[in-house]
């Protein structure tokens, strides 16, 4: 089940959220629309979630269930300002999800933010995935937050 896809645009300008500010463009100020994010992950209770706490923080968020969906997601929509994906994925796992976006020149350059409950290091990860953030599960809500401030603000 795809959960809500919405317009993801492709605006960068926008300065990260962190809990309780409304995002803001640098050039005009105030903004209405805040960062777009494709959250990939086959747990329904963690998927379900974090949604629900990135919403509360002001930020749209499109869902994908495995790799799979999240590839046809990016490819029919505007790009979200970062990906957070799950290593362990049926169809397409988070790996070869990682591996076929780094092949995309229109995919590649999206910010990605892993997160795994897999014993894999953070260096281990990066060797394989390339540069991303990487959170281990369970999540906190306010490190989520602070992670895609970094990853959205390099990218």
């Amino acid at each position: 089940m795809l959960g809500e896809v919405m317009n993801l645009g492709s605006d960068r300008r926008s300065l990260p959220l962190t809990v309780g500010e409304a995002p803001f463009d640098v050039a005009e100020g105030p903004r209405l629309a805040p960062w777009r994010i494709l959250l990939v992950e086959d747990d329904d209770t963690i998927r379900v979630s974090l949604a629900e706490g990135l919403r509360e923080s002001g930020i749209k968020v499109a869902l994908a269930e495995n790799g799979r969906q999240a590839l046809e997601l990016l490819r029919s929509e505007p790009h979200p300002s970062a990906i957070v994906l799950d290593l362990m994925l049926p169809v397409m796992d988070g790996w070869d999800f990682r591996h076929e976006q780094l092949r995309d020149p229109a995919l590649r350059d999206i910010p990605v933010v892993i997160i795994t409950a897999t014993g894999f290091t953070a260096k281990t990860i990066r060797t394989q995935l390339g540069d991303v953030e990487v959170l281990a599960k369970p999540i906190r809500q306010a490190e989520l937050l602070d992670v895609l401030n970094r990853a959205c603000v390099r990218h």
